[in-house]
């Protein structure tokens, strides 16, 4: 017989939270009314909408995959994965990695042709990187054409295909000729070209549009990045960009992380009702949530309380072994945004620098020189 708990009992259990005429829900809804004019940031894995509060209008900020430069930074920071990824298929015997690799090879080419010093400053136009477009062409040139290269021997002979030669001769050569700049560091490089952009304009649109950081309410909703990823303020880097952009006046305590919560797309930006609904959920997700939190200090006060963790600031800039150990790091641990490689050295270095890019010491990237770019092969 299929067990149902007693009707008395089930009512118990829900006037408490779970029914929409609930003591939860009149306390969420009391502490809305209370809070309308606080500001409210919304985050999701690629865009940031700031409702600030009292009715009036939203704005919004969109960073990743729907930026200047993104895709075509981390289209070349892919290639050192890309290889791997081939090497690994080759590994399990299966012969697509040839196929593979050769539409690798067929683009690699293709984006050579129109990669220049010009794409960069005009086309692609990305204010925080002004002034690097001649060597960021390098450095996409001279990727492009190690990558292509080690591939194509690679089809040639493909016992060459293995992890010991791809280390060696690609990812982390020592004193090569053919291979001066480890593509190890053009990873690091290029993760930190795209997050320095990112940190630059959250930060500096925050501080434009935020001023009451203390009473701002912050929820980072729905999936970013990997969908194992970023549950945690330590795991998650934009919790330590918006408490940087703060001054650190940003509270911890007042930051959600909702895996959970609904996303949005930015056509919900332009629809008045859409609009008007994403704003009651999410005011209505972080006031249920921090009830909790006001009310277990009332009710345990006087024993030890949760104490939210900030990350330390990083400040080697230049040590290549701790960088490339970060990119390792992120990569085995599911829990971290693969941005997490490089995110809270260029933050802090950043928030040191008044928000000036250009002050910036970005590793694989700073005092490392790509050989100038070449017609391809």
């Amino acid at each position: 017989m299929t067990y149902s708990p007693h009707a008395e009992f089930s009512t118990l259990y829900k006037i408490y939270t779970s029914d929409p005429d609930s003591i939860g829900k009149h306390l969420t809804a009391r502490m809305a009314e209370v809070t309308d004019d606080h500001p409210l940031l919304v985050v999701t894995g690629s865009d940031a909408v700031l409702f600030p509060g009292s009715g009036k209008p939203p704005v919004v900020e969109s960073f990743r995959k729907s930026t200047r430069g993104f895709i075509e930074l981390a289209g070349v920071s892919h290639l050192g994965t890309a290889v791997a990824w081939l090497v690994r298929l080759r590994e399990l015997g299966d012969p697509v990695w040839r196929t593979d690799a050769a539409r690798l090879i067929a683009q690699i080419n293709r984006t050579r042709g129109i990669n220049s010093e010009v794409f960069w400053r005009d086309e692609v136009a990305v204010p925080a990187l002004a002034g690097y477009e001649s060597a960021i062409a390098n450095l996409v040139d001279y990727s492009c054409a190690v990558t292509g290269k080690f591939l194509i021997t690679g089809l040639a002979d493909e016992s060459l295909m293995n992890f010991k030669n791809l280390r060696e001769q690609y990812l982390d050569p020592v004193d090569s000729a053919a291979v001066p700049v480890p593509i190890n560091d053009m990873m690091i490089a290029t993760f930190a070209l795209a997050f320095l952009d990112i940190a630059y304009r959250m930060t500096r649109w925050m501080r434009a549009n935020v001023s009451d950081w203390r009473h701002l309410m912050v929820m980072l909703s729905g999936r970013s990045g990997r969908p194992t990823a970023g549950l945690t303020w330590e795991t998650n880097n934009m919790c330590h960009l918006l408490w940087r952009a703060s001054e650190e006046r940003l509270l911890p305590e007042r930051v959600f992380i909702a895996p959970h919560a609904p996303s949005f797309v930015l056509a919900d930006m332009h629809n008045e009702e859409q609009l008007r609904n994403l704003r009651a959920e999410f005011r209505e997700i972080w006031n249920n949530t921090r009830a909790s939190i006001d009310l277990s200090r009332s009710m345990f006060e006087g024993y030890p309380s949760f104490k939210a963790k900030v990350r330390p600031p990083l400040r080697s800039p230049d040590d290549r072994f701790t960088a490339i150990t970060r990119l390792r790091l992120v990569m085995e641990d599911p829990r971290q945004l693969l941005a997490n490689s490089v995110a809270s050295y260029i933050i802090d270095q950043l928030s040191d620098c008044g928000n000036r890019p250009e002050k910036v010491f970005i590793p694989g990237f700073t005092n490392v020189t790509y050989p100038a770019r070449k017609a391809p092969e």
